[in-house]
């Protein structure tokens, strides 16, 4: 048998990953991978170890060996690119240990295989070529020698070697070039972007295992150190104590704590303003709506939220960015100002710290009842242990008494009904905070699969959209009839005045493909920026004339900025939102590491920066907030490994 025949195996699975790798690249990504060398320089090793492992048997158990490895292979690419089409990401290594819960929509995950049936068919295509090289014996299985094996070695260490030389030896010191992003970040849509599934899977599992979090950090708060501050002006009111972060950092012997201490140093504090204190004392409800987006709201179907979006404030540029892990990081972002760690379930790590500024740990102080609601399952993303975490006393549902009061067995149950059976527990209170996180807007998005799109579905079907567009209208019908309610109950029992009503969404409505959402959108969406373009209302019967905010804001920003609107003694420096309201730079940061600033749209895929006309830029601002991203993404992380806020408990607690 000559070398060639011999070698045909090896070159096999070495092509199949760089063609699946490609593949995947030019769907998930819509190009064709720009470090196409380093992806290839990566996938080899990767080939030559399932070639090893497909060596070490007789030829019977390398064969089935073989297609299990294939199978596998494609399978995972499938599951990568599946998961991408929905979320707009990649699936953790932590995700692959939970991810039993994202079989519970498994019809959307067959719509989308559907819908993109020949890049699934394309990632199939390596079983084919297996099977066809295998029938015509053009492959051979038998059992390799030791001598073989042994080059094979070398070889994949020799090229292994190579790779992570040609990342290290790059002298580009930008924050997103392919040293920093292999070495630094734990963004694996920028990683699979640069290097290729297998390898982002790789330094997830580094990541997950070894922790530089002080070098990395250290570095970023040193870039931000040499970036222009405007300071503190003395005859300026500012949200912010009385921290000397710098002392702090002297004194503390932890180097992560010491490390957020000097970051926390280098920020500056939001300014109070004209709004500071304007609902101080009020009551508030905070809903947090199932794929609320703004393409729901309309004067015909949801009149009750198109009042409160246009009477209340009226924020024209609101974002509300899809991070990778879960779903619920729209939630944890809304509640905290941090932004998820990657990796894992942010809601679920942080249950076991102290969480100074959540929305009940602050008004718990000044008296107020707190509680939460959800009709879905209480313990689904570990909400059960988040909730008592952000100090909220009482927490109803599915599986802690909601399923009692109202029907929680048909998909999905009603906001209305959860709405309506609950409000007793608190309208009476002095002071109150009603926390809801809604689960009617939710997928699927027809008759069949979603019992409220059934019924209310006689109100949306004479508009001119497709059956699931319809469908999400119909979703957003059900929580506009539970703010009704709301406003009713509150208003029979003279609360209403004394009443503010936050209503955001948790993500968009990623059950919708570009194309339907578009059909009953304002404007034409893209999938980079505009698809996260979403509502916030901030609303109170004694506004008198609609505030509109021009300002661009994102998920992290509402806490800070309610916390102002209460006149809530805060440090502005802990969060890594700020208050909207204030004239503090905007940002709005997605999970792939693009951004929105007022000076324009940046798009790391691309690497390019639209410019917002008028405006004007040079490569040092992009530089500068990609190291402020880099930073806020890095510290949101510490803050939740350290549980940071605890550390500092005693100049921060009331």
């Amino acid at each position: 048998m000559t070398i060639i025949n011999k070698l045909k195996k090896t070159i096999f699975f070495i092509l199949m990953i760089i063609y699946m790798e490609t593949i995947f690249s030019i769907f998930t990504f819509e190009q064709f991978p720009s470090t196409f060398f380093l992806i290839v320089l990566f996938s080899i090793p990767i080939g030559i170890i399932i070639d090893l492992i497909t060596n070490c048997f007789n030829e019977k158990v390398n064969k089935v060996m073989s297609y299990i490895i294939t199978i596998i292979v494609c399978i995972l690419f499938i599951a990568h690119f599946v998961y991408n089409q929905i979320y707009k990401s990649i699936i953790s290594i932590y995700s692959f240990k939970n991810g039993t819960q994202v079989f519970q929509f498994y019809e959307t995950i067959v719509e989308t295989i559907k819908s993109n049936i020949l890049a699934i068919v394309l990632l199939i295509l390596p079983i084919v070529i297996l099977v066809i090289l295998h029938k015509f014996k053009k492959i051979d299985f038998e059992r390799g020698n030791i001598k073989e094996g042994c080059i094979k070695l070398m070889s994949l260490v020799l090229i292994q070697v190579i790779a992570i030389l040609a990342v290290s030896l790059d002298k580009d010191e930008d924050i997103y070039s392919n040293k920093n992003i292999y070495y630094n970040s734990n963004s694996l849509v920028m990683t699979a972007r640069k290097f290729g599934i297998f390898t982002a899977m790789r330094l997830d599992i580094r990541n997950l295992i070894f922790n530089n979090d002080v070098e990395k950090t250290a570095q970023v708060v040193n870039r931000i150190m040499s970036f222009s501050s405007e300071g503190i002006d003395e005859n300026l009111e500012y949200n912010k104590l009385d921290i000397d972060f710098n002392d702090l950092a002297e004194s503390e012997k932890n180097s992560k704590v010491s490390v957020i201490h000097k970051y926390m140093a280098t920020q500056t504090p939001s300014k109070k303003n004209e709004y500071t204190g304007i609902f101080e004392g009020k009551n508030l409800v905070v809903i947090v709506g199932e794929s609320f987006s703004n393409i729901g709201i309309r004067e015909d179907t949801t009149p009750t939220l198109y009042k409160l979006s246009n009477e209340g404030f009226d924020f024209r540029n609101f974002y509300t960015p899809l991070f990778p892990v879960s779903t619920a990081d729209g939630e944890y972002m809304t509640d905290t100002s941090l932004l998820p760690k990657e990796g894992v379930w942010s809601i679920s790590a942080i249950r076991n710290n102290y969480i100074p500024y959540s929305y009940a740990n602050v008004l718990k102080r000044f008296g107020y009842s707190a509680n939460a609601y959800h009709d879905y399952t209480s313990t689904y993303y570990d909400r059960d242990k988040y909730i008592p975490a952000m100090g909220y006393d009482s927490f109803l549902a599915v599986n802690t008494g909601l399923e009692k009061r109202m029907d929680t067995k048909e998909w999905t149950p009603s906001d209305l009904e959860m709405i309506q059976v609950t409000t007793d527990d608190y309208i009476n209170n002095e002071k109150f905070l009603a926390y809801y996180m809604t689960v009617s807007g939710h997928l699927g998005y027809t008759r069949d699969g979603n019992v409220i799109a059934d019924k209310n579905w006689d109100l949306v079907e004479d508009l001119p959209y497709s059956e699931r567009a319809k469908g999400y209208l119909a979703t957003q019908i059900e929580l506009d009839r539970a703010v009704e309610h709301l406003i009713n109950t509150l208003k029979e029992a003279g609360k209403l005045e004394d009443t503010v009503i936050v209503i955001s969404g948790d993500h968009y409505p990623y059950g919708l493909e570009l194309e339907e959402i578009n059909e009953i959108s304002t404007y034409e969406r893209d999938d980079t920026f505009e698809i996260y373009n979403m509502p916030l209302i901030i609303w109170n019967a004694e506004i008198e004339e609609p505030i509109v905010v021009d300002k661009i804001g994102s998920s992290i920003d509402i806490l800070p900025t309610v916390l102002n609107l209460f006149g809530i003694e805060y440090d502005s420096r802990l969060l890594m939102g700020r208050d909207i309201m204030s004239d503090s730079d905007s940002l709005v940061i997605l999970s792939d590491r693009s951004f929105i600033t007022d000076k324009g749209k940046y798009n790391s895929i691309t690497d390019e920066f639209e410019i917002t006309a008028g405006e004007e830029v040079d490569d040092e601002y992009i530089d500068r907030i990609k190291t402020v991203i880099e930073g806020k993404m890095q510290i949101s992380k510490m803050i939740l490994e350290q549980d940071y806020y605890n550390s500092i408990r005693e100049y921060i607690e009331y």
